[in-house]
């Protein structure tokens, strides 16, 4: 059974900072692709960042420069640091992972998900 526990969300102005902590309870962490996925209110769960089983990281456009993603493989921990917040990245963030080969932004790829972790930027 693979568990997967996001932490880190909040509130914050725009312009604040805020990291995200997913822990993954899963001896096969390390071959797996991860992603961080976020929906707000109304609309489709949307890829934000991810690394895949080759360890490569893959942005958004609408995060790139701003959001940096990593492992901490001692610890299990996938992190993703959010920079330069805007009010458009309030959602509630979710992480996920899965053992595949493709695009890790790719939602469907996925079966194993967090409960997710609520990002809210005020302007």
């Amino acid at each position: 059974q693979v568990r997967l526990v996001e932490s880190g969300g909040g509130s914050v102005q725009a312009g604040g900072s805020l990291r995200l902590s997913c822990l993954e309870s899963r001896s096969t962490y390390t071959r797996s692709s991860m992603g961080w996925f976020r929906q707000a209110p109304g609309k489709e769960r949307e890829g934000v960042a991810c690394i895949d089983s080759s360890g490569n990281p893959k942005y958004s456009d609408s995060v790139k420069g701003r959001i940096t993603i990593s492992k901490d493989n001692a610890n299990h921990t996938l992190i993703l640091e959010m920079n330069s917040l805007r009010p458009e990245d309030t959602a509630m963030y979710y992480c996920a992972a899965d053992q595949f080969i493709g695009n890790c932004l790719a939602r469907p790829l996925y079966n194993y998900w967090g409960q997710g972790t609520l990002v809210i930027v005020s302007s």
